[in-house]
């Protein structure tokens, strides 16, 4: 005789399967615990439009009912609005209760999964569940209560409710005594886990105590509540037929035309309109969701799979924002250099990505040369730190040149380098390869996308890294040179028999020989620039200022002793045209220095060299004295003349 087929409930199969949602050991028991507290908490405060504060202390309570385990308190404590009484076993006793499920939103949890399953490890680990406070606005008093699972059914109940003071107008608290180990650093550390978090949320204000560390306080860089966009409807092209049929239930019995309308993205007039053309019929159209057959849906489903569709909007992605992460990398440690790029928003796969990348080096860890960076890895803002190499984002680091941006770097693994990559997917529809969260499927348009967010960001770090060589390359040359040259100098001092002024005449020469590229360049931009100052304040007062400007000068006096003699002595009709000759020719000289003036500004507006902008002043130099050497010629010989005639 079979056995007889029995059922069980969601809780009843998570509950044998934790592993599945990241309680596959003790270590990561813990981890993902907190990573559960802390999204709600995080996901709450932001629907409610509060900027997080959040606490979190984690304690070691003693040895834990399992062996080679400690039993671990964990708390966190949050601002947000709090959860009315009805709520709360939901929300920690029962599996797959969530106001997020299916709604195509750009938050942290989506199933209804993850904090459920923190009850369950803390209930089968240590015979209790979950232990909350929480206070709404309109409670005059907290509520505190203990949430257990009921397996069986799928539920929540609750014991130990009384009512008490809390600090706070609103806000929740959640503690979870569980068996796990602690484990602070490395790439599945509390520590990375916490930073990590604090990194894509420029908002929130974390404080921490970890075992007997001294607490430490991450505070806020931006006070700006990032706004969620709001839910979208799914494409009728990243569904199969069985995703299809089921959500046709959602929608009861209202026309296909008006469902096709309003249960998908895309879908126009002009759509079904297409469809119709391809082969739909249009009596179909006007019947009822119940009084289709499966084959009729079979039919509708492969017609619009072959219908023309624009692709969904990128109106429904969330971003951190390139100014938010350059902010929030200050608050890890001292950085050297970063580099932040967020691309637009683009569609892979039919569905709506935005791909941000970050790339640092902080003074503050000195990490081996000879090891990987440290790759941060983050899906709509939440840390992902187990199954690296199977993820579309390590993936993408891998397929990236980085020999070429200055990086060392082994033929298809990570680079080599004491830097962090930081790079975050946000999109409404990530898809995940395991119940988890762990790691990003690997789509190829996905990881194309994120391998050119990479080499925006390279190219920056390019950059940053030839001017490092330049500058330790200078560095080199100065130190070889203070190294030899007294050597050099005493040898040609015994030798040439020269005097000490010579010795330190030389000795500054050496020095400037070596920086000689940028003394001239710097040397050559400043003369360029002071010139151009003189010349435009020279201008301004009617004359020219400028190299030539000495022998002008020094003319001027002998001139004007002769113009005073002149008055003395008559003057004859000649002399007259001859002043209004020289008139004219000083009007043509201004002329001139005008049309060069604009000329000169031009020249300096354009950003040219210094050498071409120095040589550019001496030629125009030449032609202002060219100019002005007519006007005082004729005047001394006429003034010659009439001396000798008298």
């Amino acid at each position: 005789m079979p056995n007889k087929i029995t059922t069980s409930s969601t809780a009843e199969y998570f509950s044998k399967n934790l592993q599945q949602v990241g309680f596959s050991s003790p270590t990561k028991a813990v981890l993902t615990t907190l990573k559960e507290a802390v999204d709600n908490a995080l996901d709450a405060c932001e629907e409610a439009g509060i900027t997080p504060s959040l606490k979190i202390w984690i304690e070691k309570k003693g040895r834990g009912s399992s062996r080679n385990t400690d039993l671990v308190s964990i708390t966190v404590e949050d601002n947000g609005p709090g959860l009315d009484i009805k709520d709360i076993p939901k929300v920690f006793g029962e599996y797959l209760a969530s106001s997020k499920f299916g709604r195509g939103r750009c938050s942290r949890g989506q199933q209804g999964i993850g904090i459920s399953a923190a009850t369950t490890w803390a209930q089968l680990t240590n015979a209790a569940g979950a232990q909350v406070i929480s206070k709404t606005k309109d409670m005059k008093k907290a509520i505190s209560l203990t949430v257990d699972m009921d397996i069986k059914n799928n539920k929540g109940l609750v014991k130990d409710k009384k009512s008490v003071d809390y600090e706070k107008p609103h806000g929740l608290t959640v503690k979870f005594l569980i068996d796990g180990r602690v484990q602070l650093n490395g790439e599945g550390g509390l520590i990375t886990y916490l930073e990590g978090t604090a990194l894509v949320n420029p908002h929130l204000s974390l404080e921490y105590r970890l075992l007997d560390q001294e607490k430490k306080d991450i505070p806020r860089v931006s006070s700006l509540v990032p706004t969620i966009p709001p839910s979208t409807t799914p494409h009728p092209h990243t569904m199969k037929l069985g995703e299809f049929l089921q959500h046709v239930g959602f929608y009861g019995s209202i026309s296909l035309k008006k469902f096709l309308r309003t249960g998908f993205s895309r879908v126009t007039g002009k759509v079904i309109s297409d469809m119709t053309q391809a082969g739909l019929n249009p009596a179909l159209l006007k019947k009822s969701l119940t009084r289709l057959t499966d084959k009729e849906y079979r039919n509708i489903f492969q017609i619009i799979q072959k219908t023309a569709l624009k692709n969904p909007s990128t109106q429904s992605v969330l971003i951190v924002g390139e100014e938010g992460l350059a902010e929030s990398i200050h608050r890890l440690g001292e950085v050297d250099f970063f580099s932040v790029i967020t691309r637009t928003p683009k569609i892979c796969d039919y569905k709506s990505v935005v791909v941000e990348v970050a790339l640092a080096r902080f003074k503050n860890r000195v990490k081996d040369e000879d090891s990987t960076i440290q790759l941060l890895r983050f899906a709509n803002r939440v840390p992902l730190q187990f199954d690296k190499a199977s993820c579309a984002i390590t993936k993408a680091v891998e397929s990236v040149n980085w020999r070429a941006y200055g990086i060392t770097q082994s033929k298809k693994s990570l680079p080599i380098g004491p830097y962090v990559f930081a790079v975050a997917v946000t999109s409404p529809f990530i898809k995940f390869k395991n119940a988890s969260k762990e790691t990003i499927d690997a789509s190829e348009e996905l990881v194309e996308e994120i391998r050119l967010a990479l080499m925006r960001a390279g190219q920056k770090l390019k950059r940053h890294i030839r001017k490092e060589m330049s500058a330790e390359d200078l560095l080199r040359k100065k130190q070889h040179i203070e190294k030899f040259a007294p050597i050099l100098i005493r040898k040609l001092k015994d030798i040439t028999k020269a005097s000490r002024n010579e010795v330190e005449r030389a000795e500054k020469g050496l020095r400037e020989i070596l920086s000689k590229d940028e003394a001239a360049a710097e040397r050559a931009l400043g003369e360029a620039q002071s010139q151009l100052q003189e010349l435009k304040q020279g201008m301004k007062r009617g004359g020219v200022v400028s190299s030539t400007t000495t022998d002008v000068e020094d003319t001027s006096p002998s001139h004007s002793d002769e113009s005073s003699n002149q008055k003395e002595e008559p003057t004859d009709d000649n002399s007259s045209e001859e002043g209004n000759n020289t008139a004219s020719k000083k009007k043509n000289v201004k002329d001139k220095k005008k049309e060069l003036k604009h000329k000169k500004i031009k020249n300096k507006k354009g950003k040219t060299k210094a050498g071409k902008i120095k040589k550019s002043l001496k030629e125009k130099d030449k032609q202002l004295s060219l100019l002005e050497k007519p006007k005082k010629k004729p005047g001394k010989k006429k003034k010659r003349k009439v001396k000798n005639a008298s």
